[in-house]
């Protein structure tokens, strides 16, 4: 990375590995000649690097760029993206080790509902199963999941299970017992069925690496295996690295032997990619391909975007792990990892009312929200803290909940150019040295920056405002910071540093359901960022069913807005950039909000596809600049313009 150009390295390999990094100057003439046009001075910047793998080849991908959109691009060509995800795994998702019964996930949800907070996804972790035997209900604490789940999907809810490698070995289980027969296990270096010591105890290990065993586990998914699931289910692969507690390194022996002769220490880092992989292959097949699958996993590996979505692992309540959330998540995302995020308020631990309320300000920030906690952790459910927290929690909750629009469109256009969602600042600025190693200033796409809190007892934060050419305004506020350059902002405990850039249109949700579901027929809100100079901005939104594969059949919308004008007057054009393609939404948009207006406006007319003006009411905030138009009225899949005259 450098003001000039971008270059990438993808080294594959499964094995274990080690790397470091070190930059030193060289100007050899070899290095010189093939180098030049990425340094702009004479003495290189040489990044030395020392790679080592337990085993395996060497198999390296250079990506030249030159731009990170391109690297983006390329390695994505390689890698894959990350397929659209439904829309209810945006939304936020209820988690803990565990909800002690169906009585405790009917209190929980109701207490959404009482305290009117937004969820869209309630989690069970493996003491909902039968003795830990996955694909199991607990049939005293769990006696009637079918129920359950039915009573959740009522409100557009969804419910996650834990579903992690390992099988308990019960000789009177017939999961266990067929897997045995048909010789479906790891096997130990003396061609015996490895055993190891997991949650269930005594556990073997199924051997993904197998075709026929990633098609018989795809197959447990299905509705006539796994009773008491619907369609309502998904899932959570977790442990899969493979852990194993009695095991080196907590893992597997590295000498353990796989289908085809492969040692684990050959495979180790890929192990956790075909299990989760099966996972999707069955979820995906249930409902013969037609709705999307939600997985999380631990354990991934290259192109585990394809099929899952991750999480940073077991943390913390403490603030160094919400620090390092960021970088971790950022670091994801250049990985090829749009979709992934940290438990809020720390797996281990009790946060307190400080904490909790700083750690959702960034869980909403990550694409991945779940507040999780461990076995004897308190409860966390927003209403188990003061009034005030609680307040606080809901109006971060809401804020995450409008954005779902931005969040969706963000995760479509990964779908078309590999660039992820949550990114490092030098990914849209990459010709400024000052944000090469910027962690804890981020942009969500291209259009908000956030810069949240993340040390106790911080009243102000400084902001780096990048890009003379670019105005930045208050999301909260819509007021016009001054940069470029540093600024300081306050933060007081219910402020989140988040600032929409100029020259953008951001669609927004204002109306709150009790799920993202819920609110797929809701009307829009359009918040248009000038540019400096007030003449321009654009910004997509993209729409389809939030469920189903019948997007890649056309049935979506892809939306461009763009604003042009000048001293005088300005237009507003919708158009849609895949004309072929259509989804017949009865949303409409209900409110449309500009930002940096630099003249006094005196009307203010929409025209449809009669091209009749009709005119329309408006807000004209001097102080601010801001014009606020109310009930143009327009459906969203319609084209349409709006002209403003001073």
């Amino acid at each position: 990375l450098s003001a000039k150009a971008t270059v990438g390295a993808f080294w594959l390999n499964s094995a274990e590995g080690w790397f470091d990094v070190s930059y030193e100057p060289d100007d050899s003439s070899l290095l010189k000649n093939l180098f030049s046009r990425f340094f702009a001075n004479d003495k290189l910047p040489v990044a030395k690097t020392h790679w080592m793998f337990e085993t395996g080849s060497v198999d390296i991908f250079f990506l030249f760029g030159p731009k990170p959109d391109d690297i983006f691009r390329q390695y994505s060509t390689l890698t894959g993206v990350n397929p659209l995800p439904p829309y209810f795994a945006l939304g936020k998702h209820v988690s803990r080790w565990n909800f002690i019964d169906m009585n405790d996930v009917k209190q929980t949800d109701a207490g959404y509902d009482l305290h009117d907070i937004p969820y869209d996804v309630i989690w069970l972790d493996i003491e909902h199963t039968y003795g830990k035997r996955y694909f199991t209900w607990d049939p005293i604490k769990f006696s009637n999941p079918t129920e359950m789940i039915r009573n959740i999907s009522a409100k557009g809810r969804k419910m996650v299970a834990v579903v992690d490698p390992h099988i308990k070995k019960d000789e009177n289980w017939d999961l266990y017992q067929e897997a045995l027969e048909k010789d479906y296990y790891v096997k130990d270096v003396n061609n015996r069925v490895y055993e190891g010591w997991c949650w269930p105890g005594a556990a073997v290990y199924l051997d993904f690496f197998n075709p026929e065993v990633r098609k018989w586990y795809a197959n447990k998914y299905q509705f006539s295996e796994y009773k008491g699931s619907t369609e309502d289910l998904y899932v959570w692969n977790d442990m899969n690295e493979p852990s194993v507690f009695s095991g080196p390194e907590v893992s597997m022996p590295r000498d353990n032997i796989h289908f085809g002769g492969l040692e684990h220490r050959e495979v180790h880092n890929v192990y956790g990619l075909f299990h989760h992989m099966s996972t999707f292959n069955g979820l995906y097949q249930r409902s013969n391909g037609k709705k999307r699958p939600f997985v999380l996993t631990r354990s991934f590996f290259i192109g585990s975007q394809r099929y899952a979505n991750v999480w940073t692992g077991d943390n913390a309540a403490q603030w160094s792990h919400l620090r390092i959330s960021n970088p971790m998540v950022l670091s994801l995302g250049i990985a090829g990892f749009p979709f992934t995020g940290a438990d809020i308020g720390g797996f281990f631990g009790n946060p307190d009312d400080e904490l909790i309320v700083r750690w959702y300000q960034v869980g909403i920030l990550h694409s991945f929200f779940r507040v999780h906690s461990e076995l004897n952790t308190r409860r966390r459910e927003p209403w188990f803290f003061s009034e005030q927290t609680k307040a606080l929690l809901r109006n971060i909750i809401r804020l995450r909940y409008s954005l779902l629009p931005y969040w969706y469109t963000g995760f479509y256009e990964h779908t078309q150019n590999g660039w992820p969602v949550v990114r490092p600042m030098w990914t849209e600025f990459p010709t400024d040295t000052a944000l090469f190693n910027e962690e804890k200033q981020f942009m969500i796409g291209r259009c908000l920056m956030a810069r949240p809190v993340t040390e106790p007892g911080e009243s102000s934060v400084h902001v780096y405002l990048p890009d003379e050419k670019s105005e930045w305004y208050d999301w909260f506020t819509h007021i016009p910071i001054v940069g470029p350059g540093v600024v300081q902002v306050a933060t007081p405990l219910e402020k989140i540093p988040l600032f929409v850039r100029g020259g953008c249109i951001i669609p927004i949700k204002e109306r709150m359901r009790r799920s993202s579901s819920l609110s797929h027929q809701d009307p829009f809100t359009l918040i248009m960022a000038l540019n400096k100079d007030g003449t321009f901005a654009n910004g997509t939104l993209y729409l389809d069913d939030g469920d189903s594969y019948e997007y890649k059949n056309g049935q979506y919308l892809y939306k461009y807005f763009v604003y042009t004008g000048d001293k005088k007057s300005g237009s507003l054009m919708s158009t849609t950039m895949h004309p072929n393609a259509f989804y017949n939404t009865n949303a409409w948009i209900e409110k449309i909000v500009i930002l940096g207006l630099q003249f006094y406006p005196t009307d203010v007319h929409v025209f449809r596809a009669d091209y009749v003006p009709k005119k329309l009411n408006f807000v004209f905030d001097n102080q601010k600049m801001m014009l606020t138009i109310r009930k143009p009225e327009v459906p969203v899949k319609e084209n349409f313009r709006l002209d403003i005259h001073g």
